[in-house]
């Protein structure tokens, strides 16, 4: 695919949780935004933002802090750039009974501790961003 050429590609659970761990803090994302199990591989292209991350299977995660259920598919693409996540998916927030795919995902700057979660039907949700710090 034209937008992964020139990626930087970690390849197995360890070396990819490193990297999607190292790209959510150079970007000022929190460290929990992204639970994932059984990844596979990992890529990013620095010059576009374009990342993907691949796992074995899906994952549901329960953000107990603001009783949030996120779906993770076995395949999560978007492009990252400052504190944002723009064009993402891959990733489904429960509501009521429905599973909205979220698309965007934004950090406040100047930081005021919130973060933002858009969805394609232009509802937007907005949570402190301690609800999604590593081990929540």
């Amino acid at each position: 695919m034209a937008e992964r050429e020139g990626a930087v590609v970690k390849k197995g659970h360890e070396e990819g949780m490193k990297m999607a761990a190292a790209l959510l803090e150079e970007f000022g994302l929190p460290l929990g935004l992204l639970p994932l199990a059984e990844v596979v591989e990992v890529g990013f292209v620095r010059p576009t933002g374009y990342m993907w991350i691949a796992q074995r299977k899906k994952v549901e995660h329960q953000f107990k802090m603001v009783s949030k259920q996120v779906s993770y598919d076995v395949e999560i693409t978007g492009y990252v750039k400052d504190r944002c996540i723009k064009k993402l998916k891959g990733v489904k927030a429960k509501e009521l009974m429905l599973w909205p795919p979220v698309n965007e995902i934004t950090v406040d700057l100047p930081a005021t501790g919130k973060i933002h979660f858009k969805s394609l039907a232009g509802v937007t949700k907005t949570f402190p961003v301690e609800a999604f710090g590593a081990g929540q």
